[in-house]
């Protein structure tokens, strides 16, 4: 008798490997949603708000469309990246502002280059 029940206490071990088809393992007994926001299954997600909707390909398109007419696409610019109401159109906004600050500062120190050049005669024969 004694015999029979070993075996079946061998029979029953994993040999330490997790079981096969059990997408509950290590989640407490009784609780099939765990790890899952409350009120939702762990097989769906619960809705993106509009604050962090993605922007599409064609979005991220026309907003740089916009951004590239002069003066009107600089207001564009301060109005979304100050003041938008989707966290992604803001970061994007932000990101164009950025390049925008540093070729204005690139073509400054470039004109002030060319300028002192001038000025000085080191340019030579060289008519631009």
């Amino acid at each position: 008798m004694e015999n029979t029940q070993n075996n079946n206490y061998n029979a029953n071990q994993t040999n330490g490997s997790m079981p096969q088809g059990n997408p509950n393992y290590g989640a407490p007994q009784g609780n099939p949603n765990y790890g899952a926001p409350q009120g939702y299954s762990r097989y769906e997600e619960p809705p993106i708000p509009a604050k962090y909707k993605p922007i599409s390909m064609w979005g991220y398109f026309g907003y740089q469309l916009l951004f590239s007419i002069p003066f009107i696409g600089f207001i564009f610019i301060l109005i979304l990246a100050f003041g938008g109401h989707n966290e992604n159109v803001k970061n994007f906004a932000r990101s164009q502002f950025c390049w925008l600050i540093i070729v204005i500062i690139i073509a400054g120190i470039v004109g002030l280059v060319y300028g002192t050049l001038m000025a000085t005669g080191a340019a030579g024969g060289v008519n631009f």
